[in-house]
């Protein structure tokens, strides 16, 4: 059984052989998302190099119950840089630009309280900081409120939205008919445009198939955003590096949709307990002004799902509007700045309060 109390120390990242046998341990023993296992987290940590601070949890036995990293960096501020602590981060925007979502301490079972307690605890003994950085948290994250701060500022919310795939296998299949009129009209009219042909979807099955898929990814997103991940060398080797850390597993699937023989499209998925989460996703160019190839290729994905037996497709963080048009539900996603006293917070604050009026 699992002690009530629990207390956290704080050590260098140790060797990562060593880190991923003591990781994977507590993660067979927690309900952590995603964003928490080790494929994750290693393959994060492998591609970036980055060497935050870990934080292991232990209970009265000496178990250990709970693990996070943190992550210390001086980061820009509108009036001076500040020393920023970020959880499950590294504090630098090339490393960090993989986005982690549903974070938190990575918790054993039933352990979870006293692992969030005994982190705050850490974290607010610690004098280096001067701000605290919660990404991707879900909207009852209690670290949140366990660690003291002067302000709590809630920097973003973001829908994750997601398809209950239970209504589809209800449905005996039909996805359509939970949509909207309108975007069951696209759907309806972008597979007509491709000549109602077949529709395929193969998973890669090598680390040749995934070079090549990623690499296709890479092609279809330029020029297609803004701010593209995919022009970052880092952000292509961390693709890279997932893909192949999940393909034994299931734990990541790189699908190609195709549809008469042609491609529609490639999503990188993650697949944890009984959800499938799309992480990312190259679509081809239209086949006409009214084609969506994007639309179709996550419709294959929904069925492909649905037909494992799966409970949620995830779309995960985004307030894209095709994202709303597929989904059936959303959950909520925070980003929180938690910030202690300091003259230039205090200075900044006042500053933006005045330029509101």
């Amino acid at each position: 059984m699992i002690q009530a109390f629990a207390t956290a120390t704080q050590e260098p990242l140790p060797p990562l052989d060593e880190l991923e046998a003591r990781w994977r341990t507590l993660e067979a023993q927690a309900d952590g998302s995603f964003f928490l296992s080790w494929t994750w987290i290693g393959s994060w940590l492998r591609t970036t190099r980055a060497r935050p601070d870990l934080v292991s949890v232990r209970d009265e036995a000496g178990a250990e119950v709970g693990l996070a990293l943190l992550g210390l960096a001086r980061e820009p501020r509108k009036l001076g840089a500040q020393k920023t602590l970020r959880l499950n981060e590294a504090g630098d925007p090339d490393a960090d630009r993989m986005f982690i979502e549903y974070n938190a301490p990575l918790a054993a079972r039933d352990a979870e309280e006293a692992v969030t307690a005994a982190v705050a605890t850490l974290i607010a003994r610690r004098r280096d900081w001067r701000v605290l950085r919660l990404s991707g948290v879900a909207d009852d994250c209690a670290l949140i409120g366990a660690v003291p701060a002067r302000r709590r500022i809630l920097v973003d919310v973001s829908p994750a939205y997601g398809v209950a795939l239970p209504a589809v296998r209800e449905g005996v299949g039909d996805y359509l008919s939970l949509l909207s009129s309108n975007t069951r009209s696209q759907i309806r009219r972008s597979l007509k445009d491709h000549g109602d042909g077949e529709i395929g979807v193969m998973r890669a099955s090598s680390d040749a198939q995934i070079e090549d898929w990623l690499a296709d990814m890479a092609r279809l997103n330029v020029g297609r955003h803004d701010d593209n991940a995919w022009d970052a060398p880092l952000f292509r080797a961390f693709a890279a590096e997932i893909a192949r850390t999940g393909l034994a597993s299931g734990a990541v699937d790189l699908l190609r949709v195709t549809i008469g023989g042609d491609v529609t499209g490639y999503l990188l998925n993650f697949v944890h307990g009984d959800r499938a989460m799309n992480y990312q996703s190259a679509f081809s160019e239209p086949v006409s002004q009214k084609d969506k190839p994007g639309l179709i290729t996550h419709m294959a994905a929904v069925a492909h799902y649905a037909s494992r037996g799966l409970a949620l497709y995830s779309l995960l963080a985004g307030k894209d509007r095709y994202k709303q048009s597929l989904a059936t539900g959303a959950e909520e996603l925070q980003w929180w700045q938690l910030e202690r006293f300091s003259l230039g917070l205090e200075a900044e604050y006042w500053l933006r309060r005045v330029l509101r009026r």
